[in-house]
Parts: C-alpha cells; structure tokens; sequence
C-alpha cells in the first residue's frame, strides 16, 4: 500500500468523523444522503472491492502480530444497515479473526451485574477484530428513551438521580480509554438512517415475501420514538467523541456508501495500528533451514526438491526481466528526447 492510499483514506473519512468538542445536532449537522464526493454506485462498489482487499491483507498481519485487537461499535436504529454491514464489509477476512456479537434484551444474569459486564464478555482477543451489532451504547440509548429498562437494571435509589447519562457518559468514556491503553483499539460507527428511508424499509420487509422474517412490529411501535432518538443519539455523541475513541456518522441512505464509509474508517484504523509479521528470531529461522533441508531430502526421484522456491524464483527472474525491458525502453525514449534536442 502506498502512502497516497493512506492519505485518500484519510481525507475520505474526515467527511465523517465528529471534530472534538462539538455539541451535535444530529438532524442539523449530518444528512443520511450525503454522497461523500462519489457520484456513481459503480465507482463505489468499486472501491469497496479494493478495501476489502485491503482489509484482508492487514486483518492477516493483526492476527500474525498478535499485539492489538480491534473493538467494531455499530449503531444504528432498526433497518440502519448494521447486519449488510457487517456481511459485506467483512466478507473477505478470515471468519478465524473476526467475531460478531448482537446484543438483545439482557438476559437475567446480565441483569445481576454492571451494565458494561455483558459487552466486557465480548472484547477482542489480541489480533482479533470483534464487531458489536449494537453495543454499550444501548445503555444510553434504548434504556434512555425507555426508562422503565433503567428500573429492571435494580440499581441502588441513590444511582438513579437526574446525572445517571451524564455520568454514564463518563463511565464509558473511561472504559474506552482503558480499553486504549490496554492495546484494544476501539472504532465507534453510527449508521445515520432518515425517517423516510426507514419508513421505505419497512415496507419491503412487508412486500417482499423473502424479507418478512426481517420485520418485527415493534420496530414499527420503536419508530414512534423516533424523535427522543434523535435527541438520545445527539446527547451520546456529543458526549462521547473522544480522541481515544471518535465518532463517525455514517451515511445510510444508500447502503453501497454506508458500507464503503465502514470498510474505509477500519481500514484506517488498521493502517494507524500498522501491524506487520514478525520476524523470526535467529534460532528460528535456523530451525526452518533445517526443516527445508530434510522436507527437500524426502522428494520422490525426479521430483524438484522444492517446487515452491523453484516457482518463486521464477516468478522473481520474469518481473526482474520486465523491469529491465522498462528501464531499457525509457533510456531509449529518453536517448531519442535528447538527439532530437
């Protein structure tokens, strides 16, 4: 990868992160629709394509090198696009490094402990990807707009005051800067949906026979709330953009370009983690001499000893060849340049 693909990848999502300090107006500041500069769908699977070879290639080093994991936070309200999202942005990393958890209604045993204990289970091992379809933030989110989930929680009356979000907000923020230092890296998307996209939504799960298992009437009965929503997500966004753990608000509109914006905020924060192989240690790679020496004596007769280097080697003579064949050819152009001069 070439730092100018960095530098795209870079710029391309600073359309979407919230800057530092900003109180969000969530309808006012970001619009579901916005195009972030690409015109055509076709360009945009395109480039999709190419982050998620992308993707796939420093996924392999994550896991190799073994030193950080990688904490995936979708948010969205229903039919946001977080399940696609997670289908086709993933859909060329190795299923062994990356694994999923959709948080429900907690579980009774989830509700005998802190609110962070069910999300705390799920985190990332070391050269690992999780990915959080919802996550933590329902607890300020959904449990805000539906107040009767704080009193199942069963906290002591004295937690239950007027500050419980702004101190919840401090409590996450904390927990992420922990996670931080601790080598866990963690990328916070919300999938921003308009009303009317919802609404078009829903009805293809009505209408479309293949789609009806995807809708549930109470996500119509959520989309009453719509309004405290937005005001919920504003509140969260404001307060928990950190530098340790920003926000980006995704387009979701158009689910090609919710999905190119997710592969491009991952695909950075792998190039800033920057993981590569490691190197093998000297008795190591003495071993693997040795290894290669009695795999090559074990050839049946007339077999190469090692197709594998052979083919390499190959490989490296043809490129090494072309590259001459360039070099001559521009020394020529550059030879006729100058005699014309």
């Amino acid at each position: 990868m070439t730092d100018t693909t960095a530098e795209r990848i870079e710029a391309f999502i600073e359309q979407l992160r919230i800057p530092f300090g900003t109180e969000v107006d969530l309808e006012q500041d970001f619009d579901p629709g916005f195009r972030a500069g690409i015109a055509e769908k076709t360009n945009g699977v395109e480039l999709l394509r190419v982050g998620i070879e992308l993707l796939a290639e420093y996924q392999r080093r994550l896991a190799a090198e073994r030193t950080w994991g990688v904490l995936v936070c979708l948010q969205a309200l229903d039919a946001g696009g977080k399940d696609g999202t997670i289908r086709h942005v993933m859909s060329g990393l190795s299923p062994q490094g990356v694994r999923v958890a959709n948080f429900k209604v907690p579980s009774a045993e989830e509700l005998d402990h802190d609110y962070l204990w069910r999300y705390a289970r799920q985190l990332p091992r070391r050269g690992e990807i999780a990915i959080f379809n919802r996550s933590h933030y329902e607890e300020v989110l959904v449990v805000r707009v539906h107040p009767e989930n704080l009193d199942r929680q069963r906290l002591p009356g004295t937690t239950q005051d007027s500050d419980v979000w702004a101190r919840r907000y401090r409590e996450i923020n904390a927990w992420e800067r922990y996670l931080a230092e601790n080598g866990v890296k963690v990328v916070k998307l919300m999938l921003n949906l308009s009303k009317e996209e919802q609404r078009v939504r829903f009805l293809k799960r009505i209408d479309v026979p293949e789609h009806n298992w995807k809708f549930s009437a109470a996500d119509v009965r959520e989309r009453a709330h719509w309004d405290a929503y937005q005001r919920a997500f504003s509140q969260m966004l404001s307060a928990t953009n950190t530098s340790w753990a920003p926000w980006y608000v995704v387009p979701a509109d158009r689910k090609w370009l919710a999905r190119l914006c997710a592969a491009a905020v991952l695909a950075h924060t792998l190039i800033d983690i920057g993981p590569q192989y490691p190197r093998m240690s000297k008795p190591a790679r003495q071993e693997l001499a040795k290894a290669k020496k009695d795999l090559e004596k074990e050839a049946p007769k007339g077999a190469r000893a090692d197709p594998y280097a052979a083919s390499a080697a190959g490989k490296n003579r043809e490129r090494h060849g072309k590259d001459s064949g360039k070099n001559g050819r521009k020394a020529s152009r550059k030879g006729g340049r100058k005699e014309q001069g």
